[in-house]
């Protein structure tokens, strides 16, 4: 459905952007979002794997940043530049999992193989990194989702040690909070992770199919979420934002989908991908190929290609009040309008 009408709210799909690629234009595996100042939107692309004669955990291509402009209206979107490449060396990513930026929009990005966190300015240029390897207090374990406080905080998943950590922007280790298990404020190889408008901390708990909900110290509030395929369930969700009104999505990794939940934790709506028009980029890749013009005549139901195929990252765009979704093995992003003014023709027979 191209509108979804539920419990009160109205998410009116726009459009995808996006399409793969190696760079600009092109998506690889997007895995984090990140708005930054007017239209500008970061995406961090974990790359592709592509075996050569390497080691295996550097056998990723595409691994980058990309900064893009997307404006409110469908089509109004432009590259900006991409930045970093695959490596160890400094400013370099072997699997970069996380994204976020600090209140002077430097990009701060994790990774899960180097075990640190790598620092840009908005235009790309690298200033520092920080991180060690291990189990202890400041040390990384697989770091994955990332967020920053308007304080300058910065909450980090640590998957393997499952946990989250706080630190100072220079990574001064300030705090630490969870272990390994399924009780209340415990975790399963935790993921992505976001802060609201109150400072409160939630976590995507990836392999206990949930979500939780934590002071900014770390005190555990509440969680929602269960194992399954239904309304209210979970498969392994990868990432979680929260919008103005208290609102909470979550991309719903293995079960295809964004769950949408209420302030409470009752499930509002499920949303399952609307893409049933190519992207402005992917159409400007379709017509320079005539063969692939052909064969997509050919094809009688695109369905299952307007569906999210294991959506990891999800933002919401609080200026225009919009969801942007991470549909990371479509290499794009599909955009939903959430809705404050919208009314209901009448039916007519």
């Amino acid at each position: 459905m191209l509108t979804t009408l539920a419990a009160g709210r109205v998410f009116d799909f726009s459009h995808a952007v996006g399409r793969g690629g190696g760079s600009g234009m092109g998506f690889s595996r997007a895995v984090a979002l990140a708005l930054g100042e007017g239209d500008t939107v970061y995406v961090l692309n974990r790359g592709a794997e592509q075996i050569k004669d390497v080691p295996w955990h550097q056998a990723y291509v595409g691994a980058r940043v990309g900064k893009f402009t997307i404006g409110p209206v469908p089509g109004d979107e432009e590259f900006v530049a991409d930045f970093s490449r695959p490596g160890n060396g400094p400013g370099q990513f072997i699997w970069p999992a996380g994204l976020a930026l600090d209140s002077q929009e430097n990009v701060y990005i994790t990774d899960e193989w180097l075990n640190r966190v790598s620092i840009f300015d908005k235009d790309g240029n690298f200033l520092r990194d920080w991180g060690v390897a291990g189990r202890g207090d400041g040390a990384f374990n697989r770091p994955s989702g990332i967020a920053i406080d308007p304080q300058d905080v910065l909450y980090i998943v640590d998957g393997r040690s499952h946990r989250v950590q706080k630190f100072t922007p220079d990574g001064e280790f300030l705090a630490t909070w969870g272990g390994f298990g399924s009780a209340p404020g415990q975790f399963n190889a935790p993921w992505g992770l976001t802060i609201d408008q109150q400072g409160n901390v939630y976590v995507a708990d990836h392999k206990n199919h949930r979500v939780q909900k934590f002071t900014p110290d770390g005190e555990f509030i509440s969680q929602f979420g269960s194992y399954g395929t239904g309304k209210r369930h979970l498969n392994r969700p990868a990432g979680v934002a929260v919008d103005p009104d208290g609102d909470v999505y979550v991309c719903d990794w293995a079960n295809h989908r964004i769950q949408v939940f209420a302030p409470d934790g009752q499930i509002v709506t499920g949303l399952v991908g609307d893409a049933q028009e190519l992207s402005k980029w992917a159409k400007m890749s379709l017509v320079t190929n005539p063969g692939a013009m052909q064969r997509r005549r050919e094809v009688r139901n695109f369905e299952q290609e307007w569906r999210f195929a294991f959506p990891t990252a999800v933002i919401f765009d609080a200026h225009y009040s919009r969801l942007i979704v991470a549909d990371t093995q479509r290499n794009r992003l599909q955009i939903y309008n959430k809705l404050k003014d919208y009314q209901q023709a009448a039916r007519t027979i």
